[in-house]
């Protein structure tokens, strides 16, 4: 199902727009920030369906960004994407121990930034929740 809304965090301009054009290609609408404080703001009140995180932010990166966003009841079950040009097997490592739901590397693939995306909403169907907001319980 297409038309889930994405929220990409991403300082690189150039890289959010690629982002936002490969998945509005793909039928997903977006929401987008440049920084891990604006990103977790815009988490908790446009109640996304996924997020895709940009490692290397300035100020607050990406992990920490993540931390606090397990920390939020709107986005504690969110699932969220490390999008980092750090490639190296420790780097994917440190990812995965933190709980990211998935991984992509940059340059972002045209072609495996959005099946990534489908496969991940796929395995974290979206819920309705109280007031009928979407979230990520247990209960249909």
């Amino acid at each position: 199902m297409a038309g889930e809304l994405i929220l990409i965090v991403e300082d690189n301009e150039k890289n959010l727009k690629l982002a936002r054009d490969v998945l509005h290609f793909h039928g997903y609408r977006t929401l987008e920030a440049t920084t891990s404080e604006e990103g977790i703001e815009l988490a908790r009140t446009g109640h996304p369906s996924l997020i895709l995180m940009d490692i290397q932010l300035p100020g607050m990166d990406g992990f920490e960004a993540f931390r606090r966003l397990r920390e939020i009841p709107e986005t504690h079950r969110t699932p969220v994407i490390a999008v980092t040009a750090s490639a190296m097997a420790q780097d994917r490592e440190r990812i995965q121990a933190a709980g990211f739901d998935g991984y992509h590397t940059k340059p972002i693939s045209i072609k495996e930034l959005p099946q990534l995306v489908r496969r991940v909403l796929d395995t974290n169907p979206v819920r309705t929740g109280p007031q009928g907001k979407p979230s990520r319980g247990d209960v249909p």
